[in-house]
């Protein structure tokens, strides 16, 4: 009795002695990331919400007008032209860099001499900064002096006006944004390509099939998911640029390049219309949401498949 006496007062003694295990707090390491979401997102959408709903000037106060700002948005002929021309230079500028990212993968997937090096070089654009291609595009496009008008009177083509023609001038910065971003797709599809296997290609070369049966029915559905993310990434892209359009043509000539983003831009800084801009930075926002939410839809909707489609 006397020894199980002394066990169990030595185990209450070791028990009281030992430390509780705490549950772990990770709230101390959450609340700074918090902090910075609120300051950096949160904070200036809803501030962007509440301008929204005011008319405001620069350098006046503001006075609460409820939805006016939407409801100026939805007469203003302005602002549904500028949204043309987004949907327009979007969709040039996803299918240009497509197209062409797609063929020169097929090109550089092939073995031949200095590959690597020609890879290289054709991934150079795409490291280059926006403004600073954006000077050397404007000289090149130069109606007397551009090098481009140059090099067609050498074929035996007239001069061309390019950004300074209302015709032609989304266009011209569709060619742009196709010479810098191709090489981004170009790299995307080589990844496709690289994990294609081989063994479909030699069962349709005994078949008989010829080279654009072999893209038609193996290549194209085995790297449709690497063109999806193509699309999406260079979609989301193009219908928030700003940089290129604004430091060649600022939405000229008159307002033929100008996308929502410009005439945002100019209804705030320009006009000093802060409200009103607000109101169409909010309507901007959830059109880029939908876009997104729709190419994601469809990303989702791409299944990664073999040649035989299992």
């Amino acid at each position: 009795m006397a020894s199980v006496s002394i066990e169990e007062t030595r185990a209450a003694t070791e028990g009281r002695s030992r430390p509780k295990r705490l549950a772990p707090n990770y709230w101390p390491f959450v609340i700074p990331a918090l902090i910075v979401i609120a300051a950096v997102i949160v904070f200036p959408w809803v501030f962007t919400l509440w301008m929204s709903v005011n008319k405001w000037t620069l350098g006046q106060s503001q006075s609460f007008i409820g939805w006016d700002n939407y409801v100026r948005l939805a007469t203003d002929a302005r602002f549904w032209e500028s949204l043309w021309h987004t949907v327009l230079y979007t969709v040039l500028s996803v299918v240009g860099p497509l197209i062409f990212g797609t063929l020169a993968a097929l090109i550089f997937d092939a073995n031949f001499p200095l590959r690597g090096f020609l890879r290289g070089v054709f991934v150079m654009p795409m490291m280059a900064t926006p403004v600073a291609v954006a000077l050397v595009w404007t000289m090149m496009f130069h109606p007397q002096l551009g090098v481009l008008n140059y090099l067609l009177s050498l074929v035996g083509i007239g001069p061309q006006e390019w950004i300074y023609n209302q015709n032609s001038v989304i266009p011209s910065l569709v060619l742009v944004e196709v010479w810098q971003w191709t090489p981004l797709v170009m790299l995307i599809v080589l990844g496709g390509l690289a994990s294609v296997p081989r063994e479909p290609y030699e069962s349709a070369e005994i078949d008989g099939a010829n080279a654009w049966q072999k893209f038609r029915y193996l290549t194209l559905p085995m790297i449709m998911p690497f063109l999806m993310i193509a699309v999406i990434i260079r979609g989301i892209d193009a219908i928030k640029s700003f940089d290129i359009i604004y430091a060649m043509t600022q939405g000229g000539p008159g307002t033929a390049s100008e996308t929502i983003n410009i005439y945002l831009y100019n209804t705030a800084f320009s006009y000093y219309d802060i409200g009103y801009g607000s109101a169409m930075a909010v309507v901007f926002f959830i059109l880029i949401v939908a876009l997104s939410f729709i190419l994601l839809m469809m990303r989702q909707r791409t299944r990664w498949t073999d040649a035989e489609g299992h």
